[in-house]
């Protein structure tokens, strides 16, 4: 008697009710994380660009904090060494989700994102170092259009994809999680200049105490926050960017509820967190990081026409949508994994177009690669807003006409289902039904 071939996994396959209640919920407050992003950004363009414009520059170079602990920092570098840590303790919460609990628990399921998220990195460094082989300093940015905003994307594609199939949004946040745990390891590993042992060896002290606390189901914050703090204070202190201590003190969260608890301790901590990341860290951050001087319209061309740009924007609009659809298509070619039937291959392209849109994690590594004082720095600004907006428009053109499609499947079967007086009975997401409801 012959076995039967194993069974091919779906792609972008439905996922349980609870899991989509989560992606669900997750949506609406990237949403709205993205809605506040934008306006940070808008806002420091708008500052800088202004007769006000030495204000702006006066307050993001003002500097206060204790100068003996070597924390005696710019607001600027407050921004995107202190309060994005929120935003990387938040990844690092979420991540630990959904490797123990989430999408990501399935090595299988797990497999489609992760290859598509290291094709949607490699692709677009390629890219880059290839437009700027001839300057071997311009080379250290080679990871800025590596990164996808998940607030920004997220944002764009809850405006104009309400009908989209939701497994698209799962696919995105999903490839987007992992994005951000290669963008953490890069930060990492590529751009720590100098390390210094003894106060990251220091680190691991409060960093143990808080793992031991939030394991024993802790919830003190008088007792938490300031063990996270000095964590944060000796990771930076090492030279290892201060925002991988935020992913450190995020993953020690245990993902796995106890009996007799309502929710586990990584959906607690996402839910009182998220909105302080969301609705302050970032949109700080964007205020200024944000903030360049066009110097007019030749200014602009100018600033464009660098190959830093260039490389850049190719990067963001290019290279990610070659990396992560080749390598999906890829995946499906030559794996036992396949698309699944309510997906056609045009909305993936869509949705890899749409990662191209680097703002956070792309500027965060642009300050890293080019130090201050280098007129790149300004460059790579005004690049990565030009190469995210182009993947927005580009990604919107494509998954509106989707959207559209998909608008009319879900009217033809609402009106079918009102004739043969069928009763809508939810078993979960169908093909064009918003998750959001």
């Amino acid at each position: 008697m012959s076995t039967p071939p194993p069974a091919k996994t779906k792609l972008f396959s439905r996922s349980t009710w609870s899991e989509w209640k989560r992606v669900a919920d997750i949506l609406r407050q990237e949403t709205v994380g993205g809605v506040l992003l934008l306006i940070g950004a808008v806002v420091a363009l708008v500052w800088a660009n202004s007769p006000w414009s030495d204000t702006y520059t006066a307050v993001s170079e003002f500097t206060f904090g204790p100068q003996s602990l070597h924390l005696d920092l710019s607001v600027a570098h407050w921004a995107a060494d202190g309060l994005l840590a929120i935003f990387f303790f938040v990844v690092g919460v979420e991540l630990k989700r959904e490797f123990v609990v989430g999408e990501l628990r399935d090595p299988r399921k797990a497999a489609i994102p992760i290859v598509a998220a290291f094709g949607g990195v490699l692709m677009p460094a390629v890219i880059y170092t290839v437009v700027n082989l001839g300057d071997s300093s311009a080379l250290h940015g080679w990871a800025i259009p590596t990164a996808t905003d998940i607030a920004f994307a997220v944002a764009v594609l809850a405006v104009i994809g309400r009908f989209l199939p939701a497994a698209l949004r799962m696919f995105l946040l999903t490839l987007a999680v992992v994005d951000d745990l290669i963008a953490i390891c890069i930060i990492a590993i590529f751009y720590t200049e100098e390390l210094a042992v003894v106060p990251l060896l220091l680190a691991l002290v409060p960093l143990g105490v808080f793992t031991l606390l939030v394991q024993r189901r802790v919830r003190s914050w008088w007792l938490l926050l300031p063990l996270a703090v000095v964590t944060w204070a000796l990771v930076h202190a090492s030279g290892i960017h201060a925002t991988v201590a935020g992913v450190l003190l995020g993953f020690a969260v245990p993902a796995l509820k106890r009996e007799g608890e309502a929710v586990s301790m990584a959906e607690h901590f996402e839910h009182r967190w998220r909105p302080v990341s969301a609705g302050i860290a970032v949109p700080i951050f964007a205020l200024f990081a944000a903030g360049v001087t066009f110097g007019g319209l030749d200014g602009l061309v100018s600033a464009l026409s660098e190959p830093v740009a260039l490389g850049i924007m190719a990067g963001l609009l290019l290279g990610k949508a070659i990396g992560i659809f080749g390598t999906t298509f890829l995946m499906s070619r030559f794996t036992k994994a396949e698309l699944d039937g309510d997906v056609a291959w045009v909305d993936v392209l869509g949705i890899a177009v749409l990662a191209g849109i680097g703002f956070t994690v792309s500027l965060l590594v642009g300050e890293l690669s080019f130090p201050a004082g280098d007129e790149r720095g300004e460059i790579v600004k005004i690049a990565v807003l030009c190469g995210s907006l182009l993947s927005a428009l580009v990604a919107s053109v494509v998954l509106r006409l989707r959207n559209r499609h998909y608008r009319k499947i879900h009217e033809k079967e609402t009106r079918d289902a009102d004739q043969d007086g069928v009763p809508d009975i939810y078993q979960g997401p169908r093909p064009g039904e918003d998750p959001l409801g």
